[in-house]
């Protein structure tokens, strides 16, 4: 069923967890992040944005993801991702999105504010809400590149808490160390930094350039605010690496259905694993 309002956010801000953001780009992503939200019994955001929307084609994988979060009996929203432009915005909205990412964070702080602002105002029209982003998160969202943090681009928390009241979003994705894709370089999370935003902002916060974070990182996260959490590369690479595990059987008699099937269901196994990774044990506290 397709999961609407912020209900499910609020409840994983509550609880000390994490709704999971999982970007689908094909037919056999968004059937693995289906498959895993119905085997966990958790809500589970399909994310068909604007990058995928380059290879699907944004019509096709819309209605992609939408009849699969109507079909199922899993709770499943269905969210743009990382988008810059308002008419995409309107297009995704009208079409039935539960949510989308307004993206301003490349713009100066007043022209993200407006941005946003503009956003929220469709949004509400259409009964969805809406995630923004302040501070610059650094990689690329479909390619892993090592990219680096630089702390003069992190979320600064007073900002934070003047963006959230100025535009009245639902949800903000912050920099704080995270980024885009796996990197050779280890990935901190700047904890009290995060803390101090938390503080400052009365909407749950979202954790974007999860993929190989530490566990420990990513508990300390959710006791400090952050409620829905983005995994990407994690997915494409189990998908890669189920499809090149395949392809010698699947070569000689031309195979494609077992190496979507492999993708399809390396994606469910892996995304089940992450949901996991998201409830952290009940003894862990907010320190």
């Amino acid at each position: 069923m397709l999961l609407r309002g912020t209900d499910a956010l609020k409840e994983a801000a509550a609880a000390g967890q994490a709704l999971p953001g999982f970007v689908a780009y094909n037919l056999e992503t968004v059937q693995g992040i289906t498959a895993a939200a119905e085997a966990s019994g958790r809500p589970v955001l399909i994310q068909a944005g604007s990058s995928p929307f380059k290879h699907a084609g944004r019509d096709a994988l819309m209605r992609l993801a939408l009849d699969a979060a109507g079909r199922s009996a899993a709770r499943l929203g269905v969210h743009l991702d990382h988008s810059r432009d308002l008419d995409e915005i309107t297009a995704c909205l009208e079409a039935g999105y539960s949510s989308v990412m307004v993206d301003g964070s490349h713009l100066p702080f007043t022209e993200n504010i407006a941005l946003t602002k503009e956003a929220v105002r469709r949004a509400r029209d259409h009964g969805a809400w809406v995630e923004a982003e302040l501070g610059a998160l650094p990689g690329d969202e479909d390619v892993s590149t090592d990219a680096v943090a630089q702390a003069a681009a992190m979320t600064d928390p007073q900002q934070a808490g003047e963006f959230v009241a100025a535009t009245g979003v639902d949800a903000l994705a912050v920099a704080v160390g995270n980024v885009h894709g796996f990197t050779k370089n280890p990935v901190h999370l700047d904890l009290d930094r995060l803390a101090k935003i938390h503080e400052a902002v009365p909407v749950p916060l979202v954790l974007h350039g999860a993929s190989g974070l530490p566990v420990e990182e990513l508990h300390g996260a959710l006791a400090r605010g952050v409620a829905k959490v983005n995994v990407n590369a994690e997915l494409r690479r189990a998908y890669l690496e189920a499809v090149r595990a395949t392809l010698p059987s699947a070569l000689p008699g031309s195979d494609v259905v077992s190496l979507w099937a492999a993708g399809r269901d390396a994606v469910r196994d892996t995304a089940l694993e992450i949901i996991g990774r998201l409830s952290p044990p009940a003894h862990e506290g907010n320190t």
